[in-house]
């Protein structure tokens, strides 16, 4: 009997461009791992109406949040504004939000982290198309440049992600949990969790990349025990009770523990850097810590091809640069800085005007730095 024959690196390459072929061929009667040809739907319809969740979802999110800028540029446009709460407009913001958010919680429960936690930058660009329906603002190039990538880089991303079909039971979950894997995961984290927490509280560093990277850590935890959550829940309306495990409930705990501290420092970071500056940072951080957690704790890309994976990490790459081009120096167009002439105040006469100084604690300062003004007859008085 001959012995069988070992694959070499050449058909190994062979059998991974015979994979991406099937991958790029619509409707095609092949395996396709990862692909949108009929196969893959008929095989992963689950996973499909999982990223559609999490895509709606988003999408809702962004409509949500311009409805309730709506609503404030309304009560501001009043002559008595009334508290925004009483404001109908707000509410349905608030219900949309509450919506949007419910269907990404649920699309975890049919679709991997890897597919559903990029989708963040499906919300960054529909806020820039439905700001121009809602609040007349300029679509400007770089967001027309950004969206396309980001669309493009959710194809990608939806198209070659892991299809590893995974029941999430509460027995699997366990199973994960004390996994040596994951508990390796969890003691690096903590560690450089708690030191990063150091400079911050006793060192007082504040810089954006710290506080982003204190959320980051947060929210893998938070994408760990959120699919584990759902999971269960889909795995007991669809087959088999699963809610009366107490790993349901410590998985929940966890869950809303790191959701609360992860807000924390996110308000934080949103407190001492621009809008622009915090969201395509916290969605880059975001995103690679989720789906780091799903690789070590659901093993998402176990037994994915080389090549796929490179595509997929070239999708994320795309989401990344088109969340990038949106938010770029959006705030700056909009934000006016305002001048002071002591001029117009009665009772000051000066031909200098005061700027806001955005690197110091004080309102303003003088074009020369002094800390004294000039009288009308040219003597200088001390403030």
């Amino acid at each position: 009997m001959a012995a069988p024959e070992r694959a070499g690196p050449g058909d190994a390459a062979a059998a991974a461009l015979d994979e991406l072929s099937r991958n790029l061929s619509y409707w095609a009667p092949g395996a396709g791992n990862g692909s949108l040809s009929g196969a893959w739907y008929r095989r992963n319809q689950i996973h499909f109406f999982g990223a559609l969740l999490g895509i709606l979802g988003n999408v809702v999110i962004s409509i949500s949040l311009n409805i309730q800028k709506y609503s404030h540029l309304l009560s501001a446009q009043r002559e008595h504004p009334r508290p925004y709460f009483k404001s109908v407009l707000w509410w349905v913001g608030v219900l949309l939000m509450a919506v949007g958010e419910t269907g990404n919680f649920a699309a975890y429960g049919f679709a991997p982290v890897a597919v559903i936690a990029p989708l963040g930058c499906v919300s960054v660009a529909g806020s820039a198309i439905f700001s121009v329906m809602f609040l007349k603002e300029n679509l400007r190039a770089s967001d027309i440049l950004g969206m396309t990538l980001a669309i493009a880089g959710t194809y990608l991303l939806v198209n070659f992600a892991p299809n590893i079909t995974q029941a999430v039971s509460a027995r699997s979950v366990q199973y994960y949990f004390v996994g040596w894997q994951f508990l390796i995961y969890v003691i690096l984290e903590i560690l450089i969790f708690c030191i990063l927490l150091y400079f911050h509280k006793r060192k007082g560093m504040k810089h954006i990349v710290i506080l982003l990277t204190l959320v980051a850590l947060l929210a893998s935890l938070t994408v760990i025990s959120v699919k584990a959550v759902s999971g269960m829940i889909t795995f007991s309306v669809m087959d088999k009770m699963q809610l009366t495990y107490p790993i349901f409930y410590v998985m929940f705990i966890i869950m809303i523990a790191s959701c609360v501290f992860q807000v924390k420092f996110l308000n934080q970071a949103t407190k001492l850097y621009n809008t622009t500056a915090v969201v395509p940072v916290n969605h880059i951080f975001f995103t690679t810590s989720a789906i780091i957690a799903g690789i070590i704790f659901y093993q998402e890309f176990l037994g994915a091809a080389f090549l796929t994976i490179f595509i997929y990490l070239f999708g994320c790459f795309l989401s990344f640069l088109g969340v990038v081009l949106v938010t770029r120096n959006r705030e700056k167009e909009h934000l006016q800085q305002s001048i002071i002439d002591f001029g117009s105040i009665p009772g000051k006469q000066m031909l200098d005007k005061i700027q806001p100084d955005s690197n110091g604690l004080s309102y303003g300062t003088l074009p020369d730095g002094s800390d004294s003004t000039k009288s009308q007859s040219g003597e200088k008085k001390e403030v």
